[in-house]
């Protein structure tokens, strides 16, 4: 009765112990998969920013002076292979007031609309430069520069320019001596986009109106933004080669990955370490199956030995165990992809996992879904069970028949 009561606790520990590697299998794949969607939708949040400022191409002139023949440059440009749109845009710093006690200093950003991921991230207001009734132009600000300066869609604002055309360093037209100029604006729109540093920098408006303030030539631009077809560094670095050859010094085109290196080298910081990091998870958990497996091998010895004197040969007796990790590991990458596909389902619906936008740039765990990562991780982990698995079942299949019998 004793040894009936034994061999009962004996199995309990065994289901236990199993139902733990399972887990650990599962836990594994489900971590990995969520990291690896959250760092997928980090580096998409945070490119869709980055892009809807600057576009994919950047080009301007390498003596930090306008670009003359803008029009012309703009036609060509956006019949090369791969550009999709060509965005004239005039930007230099100004100084916005609302008040004698509410002045900040601005990136005023010219062009002929405004970009269409800010448009779609306004807070308040339109997205129309079009002027009002008194015949003030349109200017769309930020929502942390709106705040500073507290104001909202409808109020008045003024613009100053310290640019002097006529002055300063040679080959740079842009010294700040001279009277200023100043125009008044009507704010219409504010936007949000997360990222500290541009929400309380630029301020958009048309492209004439920006000309005219800071007195630029009707053909003369700071830069053209190019919108490409296909993304990625690769590509962009494709096209503003084939534009520096084709224009020659001074021209100089700059990818969006060069121009804003610092936030796509965090991002590609994450994207290499948490996945090694938590890779760690599904080694343990393939450790976990070696133990497991060895457990249930010694709890199992005798019934080894009947099967190996019954004609059971070592090639099926190892047979036999690889297949027993294969479940295990079946079972457990089952249950992980589908924890990870839920809860990615559920932070993608209701915003659970909150993030501090000072830091992260968004206020919400992204998540960007990859068939590829679930058929991948799902393989090795598959892989790694069975691997596993081979050092058990090899043990087991070394078993003397005899011996085991005779002594148990």
């Amino acid at each position: 009765m004793l040894g009936a009561q034994g061999r009962e606790e004996g199995h309990r520990f065994l289901r236990f112990i199993t139902y733990v590697a399972i887990g650990g299998v599962a836990v594994g794949v489900a971590a990995l998969l969520l990291a690896l969607s959250i760092v997928r939708g980090f580096s998409r949040e945070i490119e869709a920013k980055i892009v809807g400022f600057g576009a994919h191409v950047q080009v301007e002139n390498l003596q930090d002076a306008p670009l003359d023949q803008a029009g012309r440059m703009q036609r060509d440009i956006a019949e090369m292979e791969g550009v999709v749109h060509v965005a004239p845009v005039v930007t230099e710093f100004a100084l916005l007031r609302r008040s004698s006690s509410e002045i900040e200093g601005v990136a005023l950003w010219g062009t002929d609309a405004l970009p269409p991921y800010l448009a779609d991230h306004l807070l308040a207001g339109t997205a129309s430069f079009a002027p009002d009734t008194s015949g003030r132009a349109g200017l769309v600000l930020g929502a942390t520069l709106a705040r500073q300066l507290d104001v909202e869609p409808g109020d008045r604002v003024t613009v100053f320019s310290m640019r002097n055309r006529g002055g300063g360093n040679a080959g740079t037209g842009t010294a700040l001596t001279g009277r200023p100029r100043a125009k008044q604006f009507t704010v219409v729109g504010i936007y949000e986009t997360a990222l500290a540093n541009f929400d309380e920098i630029y301020a958009f408006t048309s492209v004439e109106v920006a000309r005219e303030l800071l007195e630029y030539d009707p053909d003369q631009v700071t830069r053209l933004d190019l919108t490409l077809r296909e993304v990625g560094p690769q590509q962009a670095d494709a096209v503003a080669l084939a534009v520096e050859e084709a224009y020659g010094f001074p021209v100089m085109a700059r990818t969006i990955y060069q121009v804003f290196r610092g936030l796509f080298a965090w991002v590609n910081l994450q994207e290499t370490i948490i996945p090694v990091v938590i890779s760690v998870m599904i080694v343990v958990a393939a450790f976990n199956i070696v133990g497991t497996l060895l457990m249930i091998i010694l709890e199992k010895t005798r019934e080894i030995g009947v099967m190996a004197s019954m004609g059971a040969s070592r090639h099926v007796l190892r047979r036999l165990f690889l297949w027993l990790g294969l479940l295990i590991g079946t079972v457990g990458t089952g249950l992980g992809l589908g924890i990870a596909l839920v809860l990615a389902l559920l932070q993608q619906r209701y915003d659970l996992i909150p993030l501090p936008e000072e830091a992260y740039y968004m206020d919400t765990a992204p998540i960007e879904l990859n068939p590829v990562d679930f058929v991948l991780v799902g393989s090795i982990a598959l892989l790694l069970c069975v691997l596993s698995a081979y050092i058990p079942a090899r043990f087991a299949s070394r078993i003397e028949p005899l011996k085991v019998i005779r002594f148990s």
